[in-house]
């Protein structure tokens, strides 16, 4: 591709082998008509969506068990892609969503490279509302909790898009912004189980990697 390169990795995920194009490198840069700059993603942020990261594939394999029956399922900050993939090889009532202005192309490829059709996917910025997305029942997404701001643009997301009864579940690698995030939603109603998780192979228990599923029955929630 022009401006970067890219190498396709193959893992498995709950006995099921998948195929995914990534970025080569988190060095990958390419932007000739300043799109990712006017939406505030720096040189040094460039290349995050394109990796395939710890945490995503924690997600992966969540959404590889989770009961999806009857839901309808948002993924935040999609980057590759591979939860949403995961959950529509599942017959998933999935929408992938990301602010990178490659993450579509992204999804796209690697949906054919495992001969599946193409996930639906929405640009989305968190502080930008987008009434036309509707609702979900389950809303997910992976390592989004690296700055301190990002608590409080997810919880106002999980705001505007989740149903009065409905569950948020995020894989974190330990970050402190997690427990800000948990008394966000807590605020808004819901009650919280958290999982320890190995985030790899060289991870010991007591693991860092934290699997936090949020729920709201939705009687009397705001």
């Amino acid at each position: 591709m022009p401006g970067y390169t890219t190498r396709n990795e193959s893992l498995s995920i709950g006995g099921h082998a998948w195929r995914l194009r990534v970025l080569s490198d988190k060095q990958q840069f390419s932007d000739p008509d300043g799109h990712a700059d006017r939406l505030g993603i720096s040189s040094a942020q460039w290349s995050l969506f394109g990796q395939l990261w710890p945490a995503g594939r924690l997600l992966a394999q969540a959404m590889q068990r989770f009961d999806i029956a009857g839901k309808r399922v948002l993924e935040l900050g999609c980057g590759i892609g591979l939860a949403s993939l995961v959950l529509q090889q599942r017959g998933a009532d999935v929408i992938a969503s990301d602010m990178h202005p490659l993450a579509e192309p992204f999804l796209a490829y690697n949906a054919a490279l495992n001969a599946l059709p193409v996930v639906h996917y929405r640009q989305l910025r968190w502080d930008a509302p987008l009434p036309a997305l509707g609702h979900f029942d389950l809303i997910i997404a992976s390592d989004v909790l690296y700055e301190t701001d990002q608590a409080a643009l997810l919880a106002g997301v999980v705001d505007r898009h989740a149903y009065p009864a409905a569950e948020v579940l995020v894989t974190d690698p330990g970050r402190g912004n997690s427990a800000r995030f948990s008394r966000l939603l807590e605020a808004r109603g819901f009650g919280m189980a958290e999982e320890r998780c190995p985030m790899d192979d060289r991870d010991e228990a007591p693991y860092r990697g934290r699997l936090l599923h949020y729920t709201r029955v939705g009687a009397g929630a705001g």
